[in-house]
């Protein structure tokens, strides 16, 4: 009697699985070598299915409930060999668990830029990062192409293969939107709705369904900002090229500030400033002349010169001197350069 009773709790009565909130997408209830008691209960809660696999072949799917295991409840038993009547025929077969609850808060994002084409300036290359969240639909499919015969499948295994598959669309589904990349930045919901849509048929070949996708910034590398905030300004002044010499020169002040070493520096770059500002000024005003059909090269070139107060032969004689007293030692090649730079900026 002891050893039938011994023999007896070797059966498995009832099969379940409670998540240990772990991010557990797969698990096998384990056998060890027990059996399944033929009238035994399987317990599926809500949030899971529960998959039977005989002889490697999936043979039955269930989803939330209590079942009785019999010949009714799980058809595959009627093809298992069975056993003595004494044991009320035992049975074995792998029992698989899946939870099928939302994933949320999977990260992905551009590690590198990538380069899309756009309507407004030929192609850019930006940046993108953003959540979703996912679930398994199909366990049978996820169990044949994913998680297999492994007693445990956790979201971390799968996820940079699902990353990935973001990122490969994320091209694609910019291009499904039709928004230039304004736009794009602005309706960032229409983007995310884009790229789910791209997404979808590619979870489900996987056996899992993508809830939702959200993208939570959309911007540029910071020298194509740089570019983009320049093209903003001009636009604001539109046509106007003395406010947009303007713009520029107010642009260039916090410049000379930094740049100046007090002194004589600062004179000299306040000299240049206002040199700065009236060549600015000329410049706008014969650019509009000649926008408007009204002038020519000739004079607005003489224009610049007399604003600038600097005749082109002077400034070529001053390097030449300065390049003798370089030669001599007098000067060092820092000192050369520098006044070098000086007065070239004065042709410009």
């Amino acid at each position: 009697m002891a050893l039938m009773d011994f023999i007896k709790k070797q059966f498995i009565d009832v099969l379940q699985w409670t998540e240990d909130g772990d991010g557990t997408l797969a698990w096998r209830f384990p056998m060890s070598g027990m059996e399944i008691q033929n009238g035994g209960t399987l317990v599926v809660r809500e949030s899971q299915m529960a998959v039977f696999v005989n002889e490697g072949k999936v043979a039955d799917v269930f989803g939330p409930g209590t079942y009785k295991l019999t010949t009714q409840t799980l058809p595959v038993l009627t093809y298992l060999k069975n056993w003595d009547k004494l044991f009320e025929s035992p049975f074995k077969s792998d029992v698989y668990f899946f939870s099928t609850r939302q994933q949320i808060d999977q990260k992905w994002g551009t590690p590198q830029p990538i380069t899309i084409r756009d309507k407004d300036f030929g192609a850019v290359r930006l940046r993108a990062f953003g959540n979703y969240a996912f679930r398994i639909a199909d366990p049978k499919l996820f169990h044949t192409e994913i998680s297999g015969t492994r007693d445990v499948y956790p979201v971390g295994d799968l996820e940079g293969q699902l990353r990935g598959l973001v990122l490969q669309n994320i091209s694609n589904a910019i291009a499904g939107s039709g928004l230039p990349f304004l736009d794009l930045a602005a309706n960032q919901v229409m983007f995310a709705d884009a790229l789910t849509k791209e997404l979808a048929p590619i979870f489900a070949k996987l056996g899992l369904l993508i809830e939702n996708l959200t993208v939570q910034n959309v911007s540029l590398p910071e020298e194509l900002q740089k570019i983009l905030d320049q093209k903003i300004g001009m636009g604001m002044v539109g046509n106007d090229m003395a406010k947009f010499m303007q713009y520029q020169t107010a642009q260039a002040i916090p410049k000379f500030a930094e740049n100046s070493g007090g002194g004589s520096g600062i004179a000299g770059d306040a000299m240049g400033l206002g040199a700065g500002v009236a060549l600015g000024q000329v410049m706008a005003q014969n650019l509009q002349q000649g926008l408007q059909g009204g002038g020519n090269a000739a004079p607005a070139a003489a224009a610049v010169a007399a604003a600038a107060g600097v005749k082109p032969e002077d400034v070529m004689a001053t390097l030449e001197k300065l390049g003798d007293l370089k030669a001599k030692g007098i000067l060092t090649q820092e000192e050369f350069d520098a006044k070098k730079s000086e007065l070239l900026k004065k042709l410009i």
